[in-house]
C-alpha cells in the first residue's frame, strides 16, 4: 500500500490550499481515509475523515473552513483548506487501514508541510 501526499506550502493567514494523497495498492473505494496533522511539539491529531459511503467528520477546530472529498476513479482523497489560520501549521499525514475517527491504520502517507504565516 501506498500514499502520496501533496499539496502544502507556505500560505498567508486567511487563504487557502488543496492536499492531496493518491493511493494504490489498496481497493480504495471500499476504504475510509483520513487527513492526520502534527504540529511542533505536539501530538498527532485526526483533522477529518470520509468513509466508503462518503460519510465525513471533521475535528472541531476545522469544522466550516476545511472539506474532505474522495475520487474512486483516480483513487485520490483530498483535503480543501480555507480560511488558514497560523494554528493550522503542521505536517498533514493521510492514512487509512483502520477505523475511521477511533484509530488510525497502518498506512500512511509520507507527510506534506503546511505553512500558514505572513
Amino acid at each position: 500500500v501506498q500514499l502520496q501526499a501533496s499539496g502544502g506550502g507556505l500560505v498567508q493567514p486567511g487563504g487557502s490550499l488543496r492536499l492531496s494523497c493518491a493511493a494504490s495498492g489498496i481497493i480504495f473505494s471500499i476504504n475510509a481515509m483520513s487527513w492526520y496533522r502534527q504540529a511542533p511539539g505536539k501530538q498527532r491529531e485526526l483533522v477529518a475523515f470520509i468513509t466508503s459511503g462518503r460519510t465525513t467528520k471533521y475535528a472541531d477546530s476545522v469544522k466550516g473552513r476545511f472539506t474532505i472529498s474522495r475520487d474512486n476513479v483516480k483513487k485520490t482523497v483530498y483535503l480543501q483548506m480555507n480560511s488558514l489560520k497560523p494554528e493550522d501549521t503542521a505536517v498533514y499525514y493521510c492514512n487509512t487501514g483502520g477505523v475511521a475517527g477511533i484509530t488510525p491504520g497502518d498506512y500512511w502517507g509520507q507527510g506534506t508541510l503546511v505553512t500558514v504565516s505572513s
